[in-house]
């Protein structure tokens, strides 16, 4: 729980006086609680981001009152649960395509709401995105003659491609991979469409595309629980944990936890271990690990170990609640209640 109120005070203390400010990623701890929680703490924009039409549902059904699927919504019954959630609150959805715009606006034209769509921008991921203006130009006229749309801007989603944790080398980072949605949002006001929004950034640029005035929200989600490959980023703590207890000593220097992959994902390699110098994670199956212990550090069956995961999307979606603990006592207990939602 320390951990945890550090890392939203991170965010809360950033964007307390900036125009720019955080719509957190729900993906990455699944849970409408952690959500509100976020919201409450300050530094956000209200509301939240969601990978899946699934996710969003959850969301507004717990209390959240704006929610933006950063994912293209192309299958019928997606949309038409998608334009429900307009009955309810603010939805905002990304498009790349015309023939998607299209479906959009019939469903939600047919249902009476209305969507906000934001045009997504390639930014080196290779995966969703317009790739270049001019596509991206006549894609936002389109939707802006459209029924059932408005219109809000454009977004972009990004990785840096070489972690660092010099902040001039993020900088540069950023701004690189930034840029090209920036210049959407400007040919954009250029032929008169409306650019309320520009949503980009990720916990390894919350502080520098934060600071670019263009840019009105960032979709930082990794920063809430954290995960060891992101621990370049120093100012957020791991707070996302496994508890596993030791269930066999087969011989001298090994031993066998209780918790696998169906535990902690492996996405992203190897959990490491917290807190025992001497003690790491060799080998991971479904339902157990594998570890390797140095002359010295002893572990004995009925020992607890605590892992700290590679991935944590992986590793939440795995877990019916999260467990929050402060100076060793039970201080929260929330449900995951968006874990598992793929359709």
């Amino acid at each position: 729980m320390d951990a945890l109120d550090h890392n939203m005070d991170v965010i809360a203390d950033y964007y307390g006086d900036r125009h720019s400010k955080l719509r957190g990623h729900s993906k990455n701890h699944k849970s409408p609680a952690l959500a509100l929680r976020q919201i409450q703490r300050g530094g956000t924009i209200g509301g939240v981001c969601a990978a899946k039409v699934a996710e969003a549902e959850v969301m507004v059904e717990g209390g959240v009152a704006s929610v933006f699927v950063t994912s293209e919504v192309v299958a019928p019954p997606k949309i038409a649960r998608l334009c429900a959630l307009a009955d309810h609150a603010e939805i905002l959805v990304a498009c790349e395509n015309e023939a998607n715009a299209h479906d959009l606006s019939q469903v939600a034209a047919s249902q009476g709401v209305n969507l906000g769509v934001v045009i997504e921008q390639e930014t080196g991921l290779l995966r969703c995105g317009v790739h270049e203006v001019e596509p991206g130009l006549a894609l936002a006229r389109l939707i802006d003659s459209l029924p059932g749309l408005s219109l809000k801007g454009v977004m972009s989603h990004q990785m840096m491609s070489e972690p660092s944790s010099d902040r001039e080398d993020r900088a540069t980072e950023a701004h690189r991979l930034i840029q090209p949605v920036l210049d959407l949002r400007e040919a954009m006001i250029a032929a008169g469409l409306p650019v309320e929004i520009v949503s980009t950034g990720e916990t390894w640029s919350y502080d520098i595309a934060g600071d670019m005035p263009e840019v009105t929200e960032i979709q930082g989600g990794s920063y809430l629980v954290m995960e060891t490959s992101y621990e370049y980023i120093e100012d957020f703590q791991l707070a996302g944990k496994v508890l596993t207890s030791i269930i066999s000593v087969p011989r001298q220097g090994t031993a066998i936890g209780d918790a696998g992959a169906r535990a902690v994902g492996g996405m992203k390699g190897l959990p490491r271990v917290e807190g025992r110098p001497g003690v790491e994670a060799v080998n991971m199956d479904t339902d157990r690990t594998v570890f390797q212990v140095a002359e010295g550090a002893e572990l004995a069956v009925g020992d607890q170990v605590m892992l700290l995961p590679g991935q944590q999307d992986a590793m939440v979606s795995r877990w019916d609640r999260f467990i929050g603990i402060r100076d060793g006592m039970v201080e929260a207990v929330w449900d995951i209640e968006a874990r598992g939602c793929h359709n």
